[in-house]
């Protein structure tokens, strides 16, 4: 009987992996990490098992998701939603203009990219599953002690104008998503959680101050600079802000079925 349970959870999983594949997702196996930040116990934190998509959204498919919701369009949104970065690379609300179509959106708020994320089904990525996510290359699920992997970040950052390229040119890591590195900042669920001080994020500690020379040294890793960058980044930022190197993508609880005996 035991055997039987776990050849059909096997499948199911199998399953559940093709699901995802069909919807432009692939499945993140449960594993747990040490952050750059709120791990000054140094225990692992546990990401469970969850859906990401391959690719950042593109300006042709939130085009799609401005038709079908026009109060989210550039001249509609609400100045608590966006500020008036958002989409002003764009020709007009319904016209993204000569931009690649398949290029990732950007210029857009969190709040938009929420919006978008929860007409698919689905949610923007915690910041855990993205940096666990993005931790990745093409061949190791932790690959942040390997000095090429971090020169090979650091040196998009010095980059312009990458977010005109199309998506899918940089190199597809281990657990088959691309463009985490390379083509596009992007948000995550709980973007402003670096603020929070102490031993956890849930604490409710605000620290402003938490980039600063001192305060680095709750980092785990304070030679992992591509990692500072991005926490940085994300400090800078509140929900309304668009700026035209900041895309998006969604993710989704995985969902295997359940199996009565």
């Amino acid at each position: 009987m035991k055997t039987n349970f776990f050849i059909i959870t096997f499948f199911l999983l199998l399953l559940s992996s093709s699901k995802a594949q069909e919807s432009g997702m692939v499945s993140i196996k449960e594993g747990s990490f040490i952050p750059l930040y709120g791990a000054t116990s140094q225990k692992p934190l546990l990401v469970k098992s969850f859906d990401m998509d391959i690719y950042p959204i593109t300006n042709a498919e939130f085009l799609d998701f401005i038709k079908k919701n026009p109060s989210y369009s550039k001249s509609k949104i609400k100045g608590i939603f966006a500020d008036k970065s958002y989409l002003t690379y764009w020709a007009s609300d319904f016209d993204f203009g000569k931009v690649n179509p398949k290029s990732p959106v950007t210029s857009v708020s969190w709040f938009a990219a929420k919006k978008y994320c929860e007409c698919q089904g689905k949610r923007l990525p915690t910041m855990d599953e993205w940096e666990y996510v993005a931790m990745a290359d093409e061949k190791k699920i932790d690959a942040r002690t390997k000095k090429e992997f971090n020169a090979y970040i650091l040196s998009w950052y010095e980059k312009s104008r990458m977010y005109e390229k199309e998506i899918g040119q940089t190199f597809k890591n281990y657990w088959g998503v691309y463009d985490m590195h390379g083509l596009v900042w992007e948000w995550t669920a709980d973007f402003n959680s670096i603020f929070l001080s102490g031993e956890s994020r849930k604490d409710k500690g605000d620290d402003k101050n938490l980039f600063c020379g001192g305060a680095s040294v709750n980092a785990s890793d304070l030679m992992d600079y591509a990692a500072f960058m991005r926490y940085a980044f994300r400090g800078s930022l509140k929900a309304q802000y668009s700026t035209r190197n900041l895309g998006f993508r969604c993710a989704s609880d995985a969902k295997v079925q359940n199996v009565n005996f």
